[in-house]
């Protein structure tokens, strides 16, 4: 398999540079721009690529890279101040701009003869920086400049090593998917293997190889990384796979009984349903804060699969529908940690199973993807996703079981909304959350003080980014007039506009 290695410097784009080499069908995963030359000639990339990031690299502190990258004969793309990096370490110079050099924004640029301009003389690109390239180290050349930037490029194509000062992974970039196909392609040589049927047939040798003939238990949640992931293993071992259906307590109305249904009608393997609602609100009594509850509602899951062992033939496997966004927020580094996903910062070091996750390296929309191409319906592949921590992330402050049964009427409210007006499938995530905030209000001439509801509905590609859907007012007013009348203990509806980043999808 080909393989792009994306070094992250911190910058803004680090997600789109891998959705971008993996929409050109070949497979990228991103590193701490500080890996070591040892752990990245042990991922074999046949590409690297230096991402943007905020700092100047002739100042202390600056991040950076072990020269002796530029010596491994792979070919590397730096992008804006990963050019700069490059530049400074092979003997060029980096300095800072005059104010009125500085570009942000759009601009024209020249193409040079270069094969990562290879069929373009020139376009649209979108720069953002201060610092410029002001000389070039010994063998590299000027491939593309500016009206402000005479270094809006630059290459030693002997060695294969390229810069650009611009952001070529963006859309306002006129020919960015060209410039990333000229260097995946013509630069890199790389073979465009990543695709869902090869996916699929990798994943199913690898899942036979590492669970051999044992059995294996698989924590179905209903949403689709679980079902895709029940549907890879279930073609790779066939019955020797049980799901296993946890009810903690956290789940919205009629969940429980609705993926039952669904699970059965589509799936062969045993199918085990696990009340464990006391269970788990025993252990989330009087907890507040979010990093806690999703590692005691990790850790509790761990602990249900384990008592369940017996039923799933003493399996050894426990499978996980853990994606790659959820790998990315849990933090490569601690100091990196967004939030701990249940299943994978939430985890207890003392798991006696073997973790098999056979989805780890996949964005959301390629897991949807995976799952067409295997057949699961419609409905299934584009449920709206829903955490595994479920409300418990969802009601804010301290779980309780009022406050649960409040935010499940909420939801269903909301949620049939979407159905009726035909925009269930527009959206990629929509939900409800009841903050530990109630406020005064004025319902049938009498002073109430009752909680407040917030609305959060989203459009995204993978959820790294999303951006709040723009609902027409006379929708939302319909909504807060319907929760309002439904449920008595709510007299205040807001509606979250928050974009992903700088909040994230879900409150905790």
């Amino acid at each position: 398999m080909n393989k792009v290695l994306i070094l992250d410097f911190k910058g803004q784009y680090c997600q789109l540079i891998a959705r971008r080499v993996r929409d050109l069908n070949v497979y990228s995963k991103i590193l701490p721009a500080d890996t070591g030359l040892e752990d990245i000639r042990k991922e074999e990339p046949g590409a690297i690529i230096f991402t943007g990031g905020p700092d100047s690299v002739y100042e202390e502190g600056a991040l950076t890279i072990d020269k002796g990258i530029f010596k491994m004969g792979i070919p590397i793309l730096g992008i804006c101040y990963g050019a700069q990096l490059m530049a400074h370490l092979l003997g060029g110079k980096v300095a800072k701009a005059d104010p009125s050099q500085s570009e942000y924004g759009r601009a024209e640029a020249s193409f040079c003869d270069s094969a990562l301009f290879k069929g373009l003389d020139k376009g649209i690109v979108w720069m953002s920086h201060t610092d410029y390239i002001e000389a070039l180290p010994e063998g590299f050349k000027v491939c593309a400049t500016t009206a402000n930037c005479a270094t809006a490029a630059i290459a030693n194509e002997e060695k294969k090593l390229y810069g650009t000062q611009f952001h070529p992974e963006v859309q306002h970039t006129e020919h960015f998917k060209e410039i990333m196909k000229n260097f995946l392609f013509e630069v890199a040589k790389l073979t465009p293997d990543w695709t869902n049927e090869n996916f699929i047939e990798r994943s199913t040798e690898e899942i036979r190889a590492q669970i051999g003939d044992g059995h294996a238990i698989l924590g179905l949640s209903g949403g689709v990384d679980s079902s895709v992931a029940a549907a890879l293993v279930e073609r790779a071992i066939g019955d020797r796979l049980t799901c296993i259906f946890v009810d903690h307590g956290l789940l919205r109305a009629g969940e429980a009984e609705e993926v039952e249904q669904v699970f059965k009608e589509k799936f062969s393997v045993k199918f085990i349903k696990i009340d464990a609602r006391k269970r788990f609100l025993d252990k989330l009594q009087g907890i507040t804060e979010p990093e806690q509850k999703r590692k005691i509602i990790g850790e509790e899951f761990i602990r249900v699969f384990e008592d369940a062992k017996k039923e799933a033939k003493g399996a050894k496997f426990l499978v996980q529908g853990t994606i790659y966004p959820d790998v990315v927020e849990s933090g490569a580094k601690k100091e990196d940690v967004i939030k701990s996903h249940h299943n994978v910062g939430g985890l207890p070091e003392d798991v006696d199973f073997t973790i098999v996750e056979p989805l780890r390296n996949l964005f959301k929309d390629e897991v949807r993807s995976v799952g067409e191409k295997l057949g699961l319906p419609h409905h299934m592949v584009h449920r709206h996703p829903f955490p595994g921590p479920g409300l418990g992330i969802r009601v804010i402050g301290e779980i309780t079981e009022e406050k649960l049964d409040i935010l499940r009427r909420v939801d269903k409210i909301f949620i049939g909304m979407l159905h009726e007006k035909n925009l269930y499938d527009k959206i990629w995530q929509a939900f409800a959350v009841l903050p530990d905030i109630k406020t005064v209000g004025v319902q049938g001439d009498k002073r109430t003080y009752s909680y407040m509801v917030a609305l959060r509905a989203v459009n995204s590609i993978d959820a790294m980014t999303a951006e709040s859907y723009p609902f027409d007012f006379d929708f939302l007013t319909e909504a807060q007039n319907r929760i309002i009348n439904e449920v008595p203990e709510v007299n205040r509806v807001v509606y979250d506009i928050t974009s992903k980043p700088p909040g994230t999808i879900e409150w905790e």
